[in-house]
């Protein structure tokens, strides 16, 4: 031993990943085979796995529905929920498994809405809905007003990663001011996607409009760099502290 290790101390321990506190994870894709999520059942299964060992009750898993790449249907994700529940169930994991679906919001998706079209919705009528990750749409007011007058509760995810919204504040400040709900996903936090990404996830949770936290899980990679997130642990002890509409799903 040097004489420098005498000041160094004991090197610190980061605790491991710990979500019961969450309860509900509710954006993910884990339905395997029928978008850019798990592409097998057996990975499902490894996934849904280490999920219940974070410590979470529930899974609400949200395929896409995208009219131009994942034209799924609510029948299509039903089927699909029913054979992963039961190969979880024969795995003998103990967590509870839901669909609902992560929405983007074009043109057609708007006519779904506007013809009263069956939608996949969870909780208290709450619907996920995204956009692209470079440009607004020029639609997004008017499909957020519609689904409102519908009767639906929008979920914006991830908005921490929509380039053209952290660019624009005016428009940050009128999502905020129309209580849009915000769904942040917790990869975002450890710098994950980017820097940029990251500090405008935390910008969101310091301003308190931060409804919802999820996965966004996709593959075994997405919960490797997940566990790393006890290592930021200003905002991993903020994010426990916030009132989230997930430990009421």
């Amino acid at each position: 031993m040097g004489w420098l290790d005498f000041f160094k101390g004991k090197p610190d321990v980061v605790a491991p990943l710990d979500l019961s506190w969450l309860r509900v994870d509710m954006h993910s894709h884990l339905i395997p085979g029928i978008d850019d999520g798990s592409k097998s059942m057996e990975e499902s299964l490894g996934l849904v796995k280490r999920m219940a060992d974070f410590g979470l009750e529930k899974i609400i898993t949200t395929p896409h529905i995208m009219s131009e790449y994942y034209r799924n249907t609510p029948e299509i994700i039903a089927m699909g929920l029913e054979d992963l529940r039961k190969s979880v169930k024969n795995e003998g994991i103990k967590i509870q498994l839901e669909a609902a679906a992560e929405y983007y919001m074009d043109e057609i998706f708007l006519e779904k809405v506007k013809n009263g079209e069956k939608l996949l919705t969870f909780g208290d009528d709450y619907i996920l809905v995204e956009t692209g990750f470079i440009n607004k749409p020029q639609m997004l007011l008017d499909i957020i007003f519609h689904l409102e007058m519908a009767g639906y509760k929008p979920i914006l995810a991830h908005p921490e990663r929509y380039q053209y919204l952290i660019a624009d504040k005016k428009l940050q400040e009128e999502l905020i001011d129309r209580k849009l709900l915000f769904q942040v996903n917790l990869l975002s936090l450890t710098g994950f996607y980017s820097k940029q990404v990251k500090e405008f996830g935390e910008m969101l949770i310091d301003r308190g409009v931060v409804a919802l936290l999820g996965t966004d899980c996709h593959n075994s990679r997405y919960l490797d760099m997940l566990e790393t997130l006890p290592q930021h642990q200003k905002v991993y002890d903020k994010i426990r502290n916030l009132e989230l509409i997930n430990t009421q799903l």
